[in-house]
Order: C-alpha cells, then sequence, then structure tokens
C-alpha cells in the first residue's frame, strides 16, 4: 500500500489509500470454505425476506396515511425516530435483494425491490442493483466501484464543519455520485421501477395529501443522514486502520438492518442472507476475531466527524486493470 497510509498526526489525507494487491474477499472466502464447506450450506434465499419487506411497507405507508392532517412537528419528529428506521431497514433490504436473496429467480427478486422501494419515495432499486455488484466485483477499483468518494468530494469535505454536512447530506452523494461519474444507459426495469414509483408517489398525495408524502421523504432523508442506521455507510469501508479495508459491527441495530453490520462476512459470502452471516463467524472465527470491529454505528459517525486525518479521502482504491 501507498499514498495516504503515511498519516500525518492531525492532518488529513490528501489522496487515497492504494492498495497494490487484490482485496481481501476473495482469497479469504477461497481459505475458508477449503477448511470448512460446509458453509456452502447457508448459501440461498431467505424464505422470510417477502413477510418481512411487506410488513415494513404496509407499516410506514400506513403510518404516512395516518399523518395527513398531523403538524409538520409531530411529521418531522415520527420521521426522525420511527419513519427513519423503516425506510433504512427497507434500503437495506433493497441491498439484501440486490444480491438475489429472497427468492432464486433474478426477476422475482427486481419485483419485489420495486415494491420495497415504494414508501422511500424515490426510484433507486433497479439502479442500486447495477452499481452495487461492480462495487462487490471491483472493490475499490479506480472508476467502477462508485461506493468510493469522488476527488471533488474529497477536496471540499475538509474539516468537522464540511464532514457534518456531508454526512447529512451523504444520500444526495450516493444518489448522484454514479450520474456523475460513471452513467449507463436506463435500462427497461429501471423504467417500470420510476413508473410504478411515481404512481405510488402520486397516488399517496391525490389520496391523503402532500404531508403524507413529505413524511415519507424526511424519512428517507433523515435516515440516510446524521442518524445511528446510516452509520454503517461510514464503517463499512472507511480506513481507520491502515492495514484493514472493511469493517463489520456487531451491535444491536444489526437486528433492525438485514444484519449488514457483518459486513467482512458479507464481502466473503454475499450469496449468504444477512440473517445467516454470523454462521460464518460462528464457523470460522480465527478468521475474523482478529480484525477490527465496532459496536456503535453512532461512534462511527462521531469519530468521522471529529478526528481530523479521517475524510472522503480514508478509502482504499486500486488502479484499474486492461481487462476492466
Amino acid at each position: 500500500m501507498g499514498g495516504a497510509d503515511e498519516r500525518v498526526e492531525g492532518v488529513m489525507a490528501t489522496d487515497f489509500f492504494w492498495s497494490y494487491t487484490d482485496e481481501p474477499h476473495a482469497s479469504r472466502r477461497r481459505q475458508i470454505l477449503s477448511q470448512y464447506p460446509q458453509i456452502k450450506e447457508l448459501f440461498g434465499p431467505d424464505p422470510w425476506a417477502f413477510l418481512k419487506i411487506t410488513v415494513v411497507v404496509l407499516l410506514q405507508l400506513g403510518t404516512a396515511t395516518l399523518l395527513q392532517h398531523a403538524g409538520w412537528l409531530k411529521i418531522l419528529v415520527l420521521a426522525y425516530f420511527f419513519g427513519s428506521f423503516l425506510n433504512h431497514n427497507l434500503f437495506l433490504a433493497i441491498h439484501e435483494l440486490s444480491h438475489n436473496l429472497a427468492f432464486s429467480t433474478p426477476s422475482h427478486n427486481r419485483w419485489l425491490g420495486i415494491f420495497a422501494n415504494l414508501p422511500i419515495g424515490v426510484p433507486m432499486s433497479v439502479t442500486f442493483q447495477k452499481y452495487h455488484l461492480e462495487h462487490h466485483r471491483y472493490q475499490g477499483v479506480d472508476g467502477i466501484d462508485m461506493d468510493v468518494p469522488s476527488q471533488t468530494e474529497a477536496y471540499l469535505v475538509r474539516n468537522a464543519v464540511t464532514k457534518s454536512i456531508w454526512v447529512i447530506f451523504q444520500l444526495f452523494f450516493y444518489a448522484l455520485r454514479p450520474l456523475f461519474l460513471k452513467p449507463k444507459p436506463p435500462c427497461l426495469w429501471e423504467f417500470t421501477n420510476l413508473v410504478t414509483q411515481l404512481a405510488l408517489d402520486a397516488a399517496v398525495v391525490s389520496f391523503w395529501g402532500w404531508k403524507s408524502f413529505a413524511y415519507l421523504i424526511a424519512s428517507t432523508f433523515v435516515g440516510g443522514g446524521m442518524h445511528p442506521m446510516a452509520g454503517h455507510f461510514i464503517s463499512e469501508h472507511y480506513v481507520f486502520d491502515p492495514d484493514q479495508e472493511t469493517y463489520s459491527y456487531y451491535g444491536p441495530l444489526n437486528l433492525m438492518t438485514w444484519h449488514v453490520g457483518y459486513h467482512n462476512e458479507h464481502h466473503d459470502f454475499p450469496r449468504i442472507p444477512g440473517s445467516k452471516l454470523h454462521k460464518v463467524r460462528e464457523i470460522a472465527p480465527e478468521y475474523y476475531e482478529g480484525l477490527e470491529s465496532y459496536k456503535s454505528w453512532s461512534q462511527v459517525i462521531y469519530m468521522y466527524i471529529m478526528d481530523r486525518t479521517i475524510g472522503p479521502f480514508s478509502r482504499m482504491k486500486r488502479k484499474r486493470q486492461k481487462s476492466q
């Protein structure tokens, strides 16, 4: 590794951490499977995914209808302390579905993803999958992995104030970054996602009014910003230890986030549903117990903002190979 790994105390890096080795997950996967082949028995869809998603979608849409005459303060308070958890749960359900972990048929997962997308208010399910699978296949590869912040973000976000603003609006950066840096032509599935979402949004406004719709949008916005569940955006791959590029979280919020906190385990075995990722660590503990991990996503957000050496440049990158 080189570049930002020679960190000067109290000074933020001016370049990414550059790795000249392959990402660690493929090799670790091979090692674990050679030693513990029974892990393959964990592969496959989560039979409870459809039910779990349906309950959250109906609960969130039902809550929105009940708020059609509520005051704005009540709407904002409920959006932050209730709706944000539901919509973020659905965002991570979409993450699960991007790996086809609800049904064995990919198209069924896409339809369920479009359904899970409804309370989020903005169409993103199909587009997310297009870019997220590249994040797994080309982790950290310059110009391909759109999970890594852009140079512009890294140069602008340089202190606690700008980092706080970046955290609040990080969903916008995640959504807009690929469109500017690596736009892809839309497909029929994205058009279906768009039309379905706009139809639901129009129905909410038509039948229950703008306050119900505002509740859904506010739940998405605050749930993806300065919010405990949004700490996983930072905890997963932001480099706090130059020798490690993926980090797991083993705290209680895993129960509400499809266990996305088991992130080393997830990248090692993306074909295992979140509900079973803890079993990977139980079967092969020696591969994970020595890795740095977190128990609080809120603490990760605090560390990211207050540590003067940490910022958008705190990510591992790799040069693109000619075959890529």
